[in-house]
């Protein structure tokens, strides 16, 4: 049949079963806007406050559910206003695709109103990306579009259309998209007898949990892989919940805020096997130091992630669920009963702590947890807050940590919460931030509203960018140097003013009993903590120093 490029978007947005779009309209895709009208009994769009809070949004969407998550916007600023979550997203492997629309074909190159080269833009931080000057290519494109997102490492794919291609009319004829199959190609049986051997040769074994574990969603054949092995587990912060957080192997995050037991714990590991992980700077610490006793093994779909930021004894290559499938069968049941003992001693020894007294953010995340018994879908912005709600949360299964970690975007966390909710609603969705990334996306809340989703925003107020002020007090002499926010912005008053229900707790007790109040709510809540500006994040490694060498407030002292 002869549809418009704009009916051809729509038609095969429904081809891929989309359900949601997030997005902010402009002249340039206008004719895909009306045509989304049409359609909006199948598609359900939702009009963020701003662009960036629409990739936000596709974002938390596709974390949250393993979805492809799809955002608009339109030529110009609106297609850049996309690029911050767009870097986002490919940072910490999220299946989405970008569409935005440009000026005429025969405008483009000329400075035209609203135009910009949004391709060449985004090439860096796209996994592939696309502008489509004939009609004729504009389903194929979109369909490749999709299958890229999904396949292999997942991440965002823009494509570009400018708008007399949504006008123009080509043949479109509907095709029944084929799922996107697990790559197996390249799990070589050599590698996997090779990998069992060192397993089997290992007397301290230690299984370092990534990000790629939860895309994967592996979490049964991970536990497997755990009790044949017999080894304690850490994980990430993009590995949260791959691995059962309440589980008596786990030792808690590996790195620059990672427990004393991880930390210590693969110091002297023989054999550290990295399942779904990229061995980022902030899990290092000194690379030339890191897991110095041990052996690596790597597990990943990606190859290029091996032997890219750490030297690896071994690797296969593939997607972790199939992995684990078939290295499970190949291990015989093991004991290490004097290296669990060991690593065990350590939990006792040097458990995560906080000041019991007043209101914090440890304190915060704590009842949290306990007042949603660990059901609730967590979403944070990036800072200290961050750091507390990774550690003082325990988290049960993947999917319910969803934060910023590749691009430590600040302002990330209320679209992404907003995508996660819509997604989910009959989950439980917190938004945790701080009041310096409140401030760079609060103007979601307004969104929230329209859409009466019943999240909640706890902001950790400590009128301070609380991570930058901890290494300006640890490293840098204690300069506050534009670090300080105490300039009486009411976030009560600002919250209601949108028309959300606003809280202010300045203690534990009021906190608790807010909270619940929150909880039975079914439209936005915003609570606004009042903590200490100087309190810190424990335990903390320095840069450039080994993990092993991780410290605590009591070893200032």
């Amino acid at each position: 049949m002869l549809l418009t490029g704009a009916e051809i978007v729509i038609e095969c947005l429904k081809e891929q079963g989309v359900d949601t779009v997030f997005g902010y309209p402009g002249g340039a895709i206008l004719n895909v806007y009306d045509e989304l009208y049409k359609h909006s009994n199948e598609i359900k769009h939702i009009l963020t406050s701003h662009e960036q809070g629409a990739s936000h949004a596709a974002d938390g969407y596709a974390r949250s559910t393993g979805k492809v998550g799809v955002c608009f916007a339109t030529s110009g600023p609106g297609a850049t206003n996309l690029v911050t979550g767009i870097a986002t997203a490919y940072m910490d492997s999220v299946p989405m695709v970008a569409i935005t629309c440009n000026v005429n074909v025969p405008l483009l190159g000329k400075d035209s109103f609203q135009e910009i080269d949004i391709a060449g833009i985004t090439m860096p931080i796209t996994k592939h990306n696309f502008i489509v000057k004939d009609v004729n290519d504009l389903a194929d494109t979109i369909r490749r579009a999709f299958r890229i997102a999904k396949k292999g490492r997942p991440g965002p794919v823009l494509v570009d259309i400018p708008k007399d291609v949504t006008a123009n009319k080509a043949e479109y004829k509907t095709q029944r998209i084929e799922p996107v199959l697990r790559v197996t190609e390249t799990i070589r049986e050599e590698d996997l007898e090779e990998a069992a051997a060192l397993i089997q040769k290992a007397k301290k074994p230690y299984i370092f949990v990534g990000g790629g574990a939860v895309i994967s969603d592996c979490s049964d054949e991970l536990r497997e892989f755990v009790d044949k092995v017999d080894a304690p587990v850490c994980d990430t912060l993009m590995g949260k919940g791959a691995f059962n957080g309440t589980d008596e192997r786990y030792t808690g995050m590996l790195g620059m805020h990672g427990t004393k037991t991880s930390n210590l714990g693969v110091s002297e590991c023989d054999l550290l096997i990295a399942v779904g992980v990229r061995f980022s700077d902030r899990v290092l610490g000194n690379a030339k130091k890191f897991a110095h006793h041990a052996k690596i093994l790597q597990f990943d779909v990606d190859a290029a992630e091996i032997n890219k930021n750490i030297m690896v004894t071994n690797s296969v290559i593939g997607d972790l669920k199939k992995i684990l499938a078939r290295i499970n069968p190949m291990l015989s049941p093991m004991e290490h009963k004097e290296w669990m003992e060991h690593i065990m001693e350590y939990k006792k020894e040097y458990p995560l702590s906080y000041h019991p007294e007043g209101l914090s953010g440890p304190f915060v995340i704590e009842e949290i947890y306990r007042q949603t018994n660990g059901d609730a879908i967590m979403v944070t912005e990036v800072g200290q807050h961050q750091m507390w709600a990774a550690q003082y949360y325990k988290y049960k299964r993947p999917r319910t940590l969803l934060t910023s970690g590749g691009l430590g975007t600040m302002g990330y966390g209320l679209g992404a919460a907003i995508g996660a909710q819509i997604a989910n609603p009959d989950k439980q969705v917190i938004n945790i931030a701080g009041d310096g990334c409140f401030r760079m996306n609060m103007n979601e809340i307004a969104t929230a509203v329209r859409q009466k989703l019943p999240l909640i925003e706890v902001i950790i107020n400590n009128h301070v960018l609380g991570m930058v002020r901890q290494w300006q007090t640890l490293f840098y002499e204690k300069h506050y140097s534009a670090t300080v926010l105490d300039d009486g912005v009411d976030f009560v008053k600002l919250a209601e003013a949108m028309g959300a229900t606003g809280y202010r707790a300045t203690s534990q007790a009021e906190f608790v009993d807010i909270l619940k109040k929150a909880l039975a709510s079914s439209t936005p809540v915003v609570i606004d903590c009042i903590i200490d500006s100087d309190d810190k994040v424990w335990p903390m490694v320095a840069p450039g120093a080994a993990i092993s060498e991780v410290f605590t407030e009591e070893d200032l002292k």
